[in-house]
């Protein structure tokens, strides 16, 4: 029984690592090994690769061929290492071997020497797929396409097609849509593979293609695209150029990644960079990339901090505001961050109207209201008890001050709330990105407004008290 427990609360990952260890370093001939790595998935085998010495894994690539190598490859986190324990030419072997979009992911890793060097030794069909890929802004459609696809012509009967169809699915993965052109190669339609599979033979191929199936452009902004993707849920769509002719397809996993890549660029955003900071990336780059937005910051806490001056004669005869001042700005940057949220990703829906921003805005005022009216309340309640019972003060000294601490608070995190939602709201109206400019802006902001605040009703509800 508790050798049953125990085998059942091993990982099966685990279990899958010390296999795939042992068989890579094994003695098999190539053949064996090849046939019993079939048992696993790529990416499993991918993960143990880096677990391998140099010098297995230089066995490793010797012994598996470039099909399955590129496999593995696309896995990898960091490639870069691997490809330079190789020649160029069996890199090159490998990266042209890998979808187009897997190559240029693998290349982008590379030194621009290196990259340079390899993308020279490929075959020039997969040259000019990854140079096509790489031609476009990253923020493009174009940036996230694949030339694995299969594509007919609209002038093909069924017997042709199906014939075309097997040709090409030995070399492209993607296959459950067929794409039709015409003689131009301009955009004319798709098929599904299993009604092109179930027609028969007489069936004119126009009886069965969608004509009006949608489509990208490959200079589309992704982040435009992205509600259209979503809206059709098509396992990949069709990506023209400017003249309407086929040049690749958006895939369902080429989309996965690009809404993650959009929800870190925002984080980040939101954070203050220009863009996401990539682990790997050096130092002086990301110097470069967060110094502006820290400097910027700089000088605006500076301004805070000179009007906070201004209430140096409060803070002297009140120094017990000094410790709850943290409690006040926290809350009233915390609401903030909450209504900004919300409000960037509610401006992110490009169907929204007017209507809905205005409904939009005063929902997070009520909730920021109520929010603070409940939080004021319990904040007022706990700053009593802890004057009362730890700084032992007189009950008619306490409650004023905690009662100034409440109202502080209030007024801070619904005007906070307010300028989360407002802020964002503005610069969508006036074309600048929310997701940059708002976070660093309005945490400043929140601070001098919670600051201002704060110190101004000690000054002229407590001050008479002290």
């Amino acid at each position: 029984m508790s050798d049953e427990i125990l085998t059942n609360e091993i990982d099966p990952r685990e279990k899958i690592t010390e296999e795939l260890l042992e068989l890579l370093k094994s003695d098999l001939p190539a053949e064996a090994l090849r046939e019993k790595l079939d048992d696993y998935h790529e990416n499993d085998v991918a993960q143990v690769i880096p677990l391998l010495t140099e010098e297995e894994r230089k066995q490793l690539y010797l012994k598996l061929d470039d099909d399955y190598l590129s496999e593995i490859f696309s896995y990898l986190d960091d490639p870069e290492p691997y490809i330079e324990e190789m020649t160029a030419d069996k890199a090159a072997d490998i990266i042209e071997s890998m979808a187009a979009d897997d190559a240029v992911d693998v290349l982008d890793e590379l030194e621009e020497d290196k990259k340079n060097e390899i993308i020279g030794l490929m075959d020039e069909d997969s040259a000019n797929d990854v140079k096509l890929i790489t031609g476009y802004d990253d923020d493009c459609i174009g940036s996230r396409m694949t030339t694995d696809y299969v594509s007919i012509k609209n002038d093909y009967n069924i017997k042709t097609a199906m014939k075309s169809l097997v040709e090409q699915a030995a070399e492209n993965d993607n296959i459950s849509t067929i794409y039709v052109t015409d003689e131009n190669n301009v955009f004319y339609g798709a098929v599904s593979l299993n009604k092109l599979f179930i027609a028969r033979s007489d069936t004119p191929l126009d009886d069965i293609v969608t004509t009006s199936f949608p489509y990208l452009y490959a200079d589309d902004k992704i982040v435009d695209a992205l509600p259209r993707i979503k809206e059709y849920e098509e396992e990949s769509l069709p990506v023209l150029d400017a003249d309407n002719r086929l040049i690749g397809v958006l895939t369902s996993a080429d989309v996965v990644e690009a809404v993650d890549d959009e929800i870190s660029e925002d984080y980040a955003k939101l954070a203050g960079l220009s863009e996401e900071d990539d682990l790997s990336e050096r130092v002086f780059g990301s110097v470069k990339k967060r110094l502006p937005w820290l400097a910027a910051l700089l000088v605006l806490s500076f301004i805070v901090s000179s009007v906070l001056k201004v209430f140096d004669g409060v803070m002297a005869a009140l120094p017990i505001l000094v410790f709850f001042q943290t409690m006040v700005l926290d809350m009233s940057g915390n609401a903030s961050t909450q209504s900004l949220g919300v409000t960037i990703r509610r401006l992110t829906d490009p169907d929204i109207t007017a209507a809905d921003k205005r409904r939009a805005f005063f929902s997070e005022l009520s909730i920021s209201f109520f929010d603070a009216l409940i939080l004021a309340t319990i904040a007022f309640g706990l700053t009593t008890a802890y004057m009362l019972i730890f700084k032992h003060q007189p009950v008619g000294q306490a409650m004023p001050v905690a009662a100034c601490i409440a109202a502080a608070m209030a007024i801070s995190m619904t005007v906070s709330g307010i300028l989360g939602t407002a802020i964002p709201m503005f610069f969508k109206k006036t074309g600048i990105d929310p997701a940059a400019a708002s976070g660093p802006l309005i945490t400043t902001m929140n601070d001098l407004l919670s600051a201002v605040t704060y110190y101004g009703l000690a000054a002229l509800l407590l001050l008479t008290i002290a």
